[in-house]
């Protein structure tokens, strides 16, 4: 199968980490006997220096011709200072929107070698297992007006949502929760928020039409006191754009390190981007020390919900479980035994527990 990926690394360790996943897609390619495409664009505030703008129309253009994108990170404080219409996140946004990405899912599973990692105790994290599925190109994010007035004194943001843009990401959480135990947790302020209570409607509408999934409706405050007292209760969570945002960084933190989670966010037809959930950490930027695992996951997603490639996939994530377990991680993972590798050396050790293969070749093709 031959698919063309469109990389962008962006900023801080996103070119580092974006090696990392290449290679083990490369290992792939050779033991599955695919061809990858690989071609590199400019987003965020590398392409701010490049081009001037975070999200430069070659770019556009090229991740609206792949079959899925690759994303590093953006932003960094050598940009706080630019206007806010030309932000580093600005590029984000701008490539979800001119993709028609609407869908954003955020899975949060613990690996057994990492539990005792976590700030919450071992009981509470211990075998959570859960969904996030964000609305991604609606809401505050994207509301008009959202402006300064008054002379700058005052200031207005706009919720906005149409029942279509909340029908088919409710949806996608039905779908998602059909697949896994069948829970789904919708999240939203339907006491207070207008939008919430249509967001509501249309989940208990389309409830109907999946009988075999349990639904339970929560407000968003105690949906956040749940994610830390009790986050096994959840399977899959669907809720709007800002819910959703702060949600799945509060979610990331059960595992114990924001550098092993992945994301997906996709549009109807499976084309997605996929992206690790931290930042760009600018200032381990360059020193071989970021932890590669949440891109490379990302791209183990991209295989399963992009090219309908489950067996890869999943044996990407193995080979990443198998190497935590060997006792192989960054600095960032507080194991308590084992050895510290860096950047490249990690990627290197889940190719070696993915394949017996064609390793330094797939090592060799994407490191030099």
């Amino acid at each position: 199968m031959r698919k063309q990926i469109i990389m962008l690394p962006g900023d801080g360790v996103g070119q580092e980490i974006m090696e990392g996943a290449k290679a083990v897609l490369n290992a792939v390619a050779g033991e599955y006997h695919h061809e990858f495409v690989f071609h590199e664009h400019a987003i965020g505030g590398d392409a701010i220096d490049r081009y001037g703008t975070p999200l430069p129309e070659e770019t556009v253009k090229a991740c609206n011709s792949a079959d899925a994108v690759l994303l590093g990170a953006v932003g960094g404080p050598k940009w706080d200072d630019v206007e806010p219409r030309k932000r580093p996140e600005r590029g984000l946004l701008g490539i979800r929107k001119s993709l028609g990405l609407f869908a954003n899912l955020r899975p949060v599973t613990g690996f057994s070698s990492l539990v005792h990692s976590s700030p919450l105790k071992t009981e509470i994290v211990d075998g959570c297992d859960i969904l996030i599925v964000r609305e991604l190109t609606g809401g505050l994010y994207f509301g008009t007006p959202s402006e300064r007035r008054d002379e700058g004194n005052s200031v207005v943001d706009t919720l906005q949502y149409t029942r279509a843009e909340i029908e088919r990401i409710v949806e996608k959480g039905f779908e998602a929760a059909r697949m896994r135990s069948g829970h789904l947790t919708s999240v939203d302020k339907a006491n207070v928020l207008e939008s919430s209570r249509m967001w509501r409607e249309v989940v208990n509408e389309k409830a109907k039409d999946y009988p075999e999934v349990t639904v339970e409706h929560l407000l968003v405050d105690a949906a956040a006191m749940k994610l830390i007292t009790n986050p096994r209760q959840f399977d899959v969570i669907v809720t709007e754009n800002l819910f959703g945002d702060i949600l799945s960084d509060e979610a990331s933190v059960l595992t114990g390190s924001l550098g092993m989670l992945p994301s997906a966010s996709l549009r109807t037809d499976g084309v997605g981007l996929y992206e690790p959930v931290h930042g760009s950490a600018p200032d381990i930027a360059g020193q071989d020390i970021a932890n590669p695992l949440g891109m490379i996951l990302s791209a183990a997603m991209m295989l399963r919900h992009s090219f309908g490639m489950e067996e890869e996939a999943a044996e990407i994530e193995r080979a990443v479980n198998e190497t935590l377990e060997g006792g192989f991680h960054t600095v960032d993972l507080d194991l308590k035994k084992g050895k510290i590798v860096g950047t490249q050396d990690m990627a290197e050790k889940v190719i070696e527990n993915f394949s017996t293969k064609s390793i330094s070749n797939a090592i060799c093709s994407s490191y030099m």
